[in-house]
């Protein structure tokens, strides 16, 4: 454990921020089983809404060093795909 008053800030400080960074990859998730879910239900322009939710989400938490920037957009390209391939199954 830290004696110096500083580390102990820098501490609280980074149990704070790790705290709403979890907060974050949470609701990034639940959004992300909301649209997979959409897509199961065949509601597609739910989905659509969903997928800019989330999308905007990543990119905000790959701007914060929250996710990987090239992770975010790996994650947005593959739930695009998903609602291509299933808008296509409709048709």
């Amino acid at each position: 454990m830290a004696n110096i008053r500083s580390a102990k800030k820098r501490i609280r400080i980074a149990e704070k921020k790790t705290a709403v960074n979890r907060a974050r990859k949470s609701e990034i998730k639940t959004h992300i089983k909301r649209f997979e879910l959409a897509l199961e239900n065949n509601e597609i322009d739910e989905a659509r809404e969903l997928l800019k939710s989330i999308d905007k989400r990543l990119k905000k938490a790959a701007l914060r060093n929250i996710v990987h920037k090239n992770a975010a957009s790996r994650r947005v390209s593959r739930l695009t795909k998903k609602l291509n391939k299933k808008i296509e199954e409709a048709i």
